[in-house]
């Protein structure tokens, strides 16, 4: 029988090493890196992760079909690989560090203000290293924040096919939009996956306009050896109002964890002239420094830190971090909290409290009557529609799609602002709320 198997990156010739891993375990088109290692521990870490052999065996049969594959939303996939938290939530987390815009909107110089927002924008991946799938939203499924600082923030599930969410966040000092949407291809052992999204940002007192452009993530080691996420590439963050932009490049792991979570870059002026330079890890911290037009670093000036990552759990079970758990806990939920709101997912919450069986069953459950419900929807000749994002016309090219774009309509806004100035509101309980993201489930014939 032929063996055939994927090429490790950055191996330039041991095919007979790959010839041996592939007949040792018998699969085929799979391959494991280790980051912390090289070549002579990858049957070692190979055995290593959180499948059971069985689990392991029955996931494969599924998936080999789909080598080379986009797999966004063609795979049910088992809830032992998951966390309690929602794809919304995790769009959630990039606000743990949101005092980054107050101080680029508060700042004066435009290099600064791109500075503090790389930045923020850098923060996101130490939580996207973590690597529990989060789960996939049911149409129409919302999640909202009001109590962190000082800004509301509310993000919807507003397609299923492709799956793709928006979300908006705003306080006095900027404005966050985002339509995301992901292409996949899945590799066997790992999964490229690449954002097609489109996020703005407008800082207030100035009003520029920021656009970003995020490099793709490879997802390593997804049945075999321990699951690993690595992001090679650049970041670009561009001002679409005067042409300054930022330009950081993530660099990819090598063998011995060579140059992993590093990442580097400048501010350039609107003429691609260098302005600040910028420094770090992803997993730990961001500096900047003035340099000259070659990029050398100012005579008399020296590197400050813009952003380091923040406290978090020892020896946590999802490694979250404290404002991920805040973002799950009901303790912090919003007066008159929205049916749809993800923190009241049976599969989600019976996960958390450590209940799989229940946790798949629910899954499994809400994944069915959503299929009931987009029968019953189209059979009546109805179209979904976001309750809180417009379909606009805008169609916005990426580097490996086009994109539609959803627009935030402005009416949750209204709906947050009656509630809070009510005086009528009631308290209950929002445990006993029960999950309800469905618009057409009972619409009369």
């Amino acid at each position: 029988m032929m063996w055939k198997c994927f090429s490790v990156q950055r191996l330039e010739c041991d095919e007979l090493w790959h010839f041996s891993l592939c007949r040792l375990v018998g699969y085929e088109g799979l391959e494991v890196i280790n980051p912390d290692g090289g070549t002579d521990d990858v049957h070692e870490e190979a055995s290593k992760g959180r499948w059971k052999q069985e689990d392991r065996d029955g996931y494969w049969k599924v998936m080999q079909k789909y080598v080379g594959a986009d797999v966004t939303s063609m795979v049910t996939l088992p809830v032992l690989i998951f966390e309690p938290m929602t794809m919304l939530q995790k769009m959630a987390e990039l606000m743990e560090y949101s005092h980054l815009l107050d101080l680029a909107d508060e700042c004066e110089d435009p290099y600064m203000q791109l500075v503090y927002s790389a930045s923020f924008f850098i923060s996101v991946y130490y939580a996207f290293q973590r690597t529990w799938k989060p789960f996939n939203p049911i149409l129409g499924e919302t999640y909202e924040m009001v109590n962190h600082g000082g800004f509301t923030f509310v993000a919807e599930q507003v397609s299923h096919h492709p799956p793709m969410s928006a979300a908006h966040a705003e306080n006095e000092h900027f404005i966050y939009d985002i339509t995301s949407k992901v292409k996949t291809k899945f590799l066997g052992n790992s999964i490229d996956i690449y954002p097609v999204g489109r996020t703005r940002l407008t800082l207030k007192k100035s009003g520029v306009v920021l656009d970003l452009a995020p490099p793709p993530t490879k997802v390593n080691n997804l049945i075999f050896g321990r699951t690993w996420v690595d992001s090679p590439g650049d970041m670009v963050l561009t001002n679409l109002t005067t042409g300054d932009k930022v330009v950081l490049y993530f660099q990819p792991c090598g063998w011995f964890g060579a140059g992993r979570y590093e990442v580097d870059g400048y501010v350039y002026n609107s003429t691609e002239e260098p302005k600040i330079l910028m420094t770090g890890k992803w997993n730990e911290s961001m500096s900047y420094q003035p340099c000259d037009a070659e990029g050398e670093p100012l005579p008399g000036t020296e590197l400050k830190e813009s952003w380091k990552v923040a406290e978090v759990p020892e020896n946590d079970k999802f490694q979250y971090t404290y404002f991920a758990h805040k973002i799950n806990s009901f303790d912090t939920a919003p007066k008159k909290l929205l049916a749809s709101d993800s923190r009241l997912r049976p599969d989600r919450f019976a996960l958390e409290q450590g209940d799989i069986p229940k946790a798949g069953f629910e899954k499994s459950s809400l994944e069915e009557r959503q299929r009931a419900e987009k029968k019953n929807r189209e059979e009546k000749g109805h179209e979904f529609a976001p309750r809180w994002f417009d379909k606009t016309d805008e169609i916005c090219p990426t580097t490996w799609d086009d994109l539609q774009v959803y627009q935030y309509n402005g009416k949750y806004t209204e709906h947050r602002a009656a509630i809070d100035d009510s005086d009528s509101v009631e308290a209950i309980d929002v445990k006993s709320i029960e999950f309800n993201p469905w618009q057409y489930e009972n619409l009369a014939a």
